[in-house]
């Protein structure tokens, strides 16, 4: 089901907050808005959703970047096992708000109903469930009235209820009219029927038809990556205890991370073989494309370097930078070799023609391609560095 909010009932609700202009990193009041509410507000679990369009989009409508689904018929057996299973995630260094999203402890009033009893005064349990759901719900789920305003010819849709203070209570339930509507005289549902507290699942959710029980997580300062790896450590540790029939599978933001590694790698490997086909039938030599793609490794080098540095993860926005790297770098150094073939053309020997080239193109093939990235390196968003400007930092 898509799901963002991650609410099942009344006893759920979602908070937004606003910050100010020019705040602090929005991940600095989530840790310590982490750290405090559970004090503040013992019994009451809190959880921290995505707010930016962009996490929404790759969690692809599930409440959290990590989704960990117990698939299996058994249902209570997929919950015992999907409780010991979130006790040994929430031990793991870097996981945050982990919880299961299926509420199976929820509060409930079940009216069984006499049928036996209820037919001998001319009843049935269609009356009986329609006085209840008028009652609570109000007259338009069962039989929806209008009123059009002559004036505006404007319809508004008229509801009749019970007020809540009559039915706040056992006895205010029991004493609750229960008619046919055909003139017969009415009935306490007391009377017909007994009430009893029962707890009962909130949610029943499905995968592939199959019933489900999620573990939703979320990374606080580690990557996505390396939770990832500890949660199927975890997973293999745990494989014994599996319930027979079912099945435990990691989706969420994961799969697609792994998937578009996987693409953006092959396509960093195809640029490369690309640019240097391109750059032959340009130059028609084979010998020249090959000089000039020998920046190529540096340029990774580089790219590894700086995001070590910068301490920003290996992420699809900074392998997009990187591709883009591989152009820019492309580019730089087809400037240099063209160069440095017209100092040789001149009469200049080799060396010479590779240091003319080398310090004459520095200011274009260092200064600019810096203080571009310098520039644009900082997200005026949330003031942390973008992962495509690291990594174009790079440029040789």
């Amino acid at each position: 089901a898509y799901n963002n909010s991650g609410t099942i009932g009344v006893e759920d609700a979602d908070i937004l907050i606003s910050l100010q202009p020019n705040h602090a990193p929005t991940a600095d009041y989530v840790k310590v808005m982490r750290e405090q509410l559970p004090r503040q507000f013992p019994g009451t679990s809190f959880a921290f959703l995505p707010a930016d369009m962009v996490s929404q989009i790759l969690n692809f409508g599930v409440p959290a970047p990590i989704d960990l689904q117990v698939v299996g018929n058994d249902v209570q057996a997929d919950r015992k096992y999907a409780n010991a299973l979130l006790a040994r995630i929430k031990r793991i260094p870097g996981v945050a708000d982990a919880r299961i999203q299926q509420a199976f402890q929820q509060p409930t009033l079940n009216v069984n109903f006499d049928r036996s009893l209820a037919g001998l005064v001319g009843l049935s349990e269609k009356d009986a469930a329609t006085a209840m759901l008028t009652t609570l719900a109000g007259s338009s789920q069962t039989s929806p009235t209008y009123w059009l305003n002559p004036k505006t010819g404007v319809s508004y849709p008229v509801s009749v209820q019970t007020p809540q203070r009559d039915i706040g209570t056992m006895a205010g339930l029991q004493n609750m009219p229960v008619t046919a509507g055909t003139g017969a005289g009415s009935q306490l549902l007391g009377g017909l029927s007994t009430t009893e507290r029962t707890p009962t699942n909130a949610v029943a959710s499905h995968y592939n038809v199959r019933p489900v029980v999620d573990i939703y997580a979320t990374p606080q300062g580690r990557d996505l990556g390396g939770v990832a790896a500890d949660i199927r450590q975890v997973i293999q540790d745990t494989a014994h205890d599996i319930p027979k029939g079912a099945s435990v599978a990691l989706r969420g933001q994961v799969t697609t991370m792994s998937s578009a590694y996987q693409q953006l790698f092959v396509g960093l490997a195809l640029a490369v073989v690309l640019i240097y086909l391109l750059i032959v039938v340009n130059f028609q030599s084979w010998l020249d494309p090959f000089v000039i793609v020998m920046a190529l490794p540096s340029a990774l080098a580089g790219i590894v370097w700086i995001l070590f540095a910068t301490g920003t993860t290996l992420s699809v926005p900074a392998l997009t930078g990187a591709i883009m790297c591989m152009g820019v770098a492309t580019a730089n150094s087809i400037l240099v070799i063209s160069f440095a073939r017209e100092r040789l053309a001149a009469g200049a020997d080799a060396l010479a023609a590779a240091l003319d080239a080398g310090s004459t193109r520095f200011a274009t093939l260092f200064l600019v391609p810096t203080l571009f990235s310098l520039v644009h390196a900082r997200d005026h968003k949330n003031a942390e560095p973008s992962p495509p400007a690291v990594a174009a930092l790079t440029q040789p």
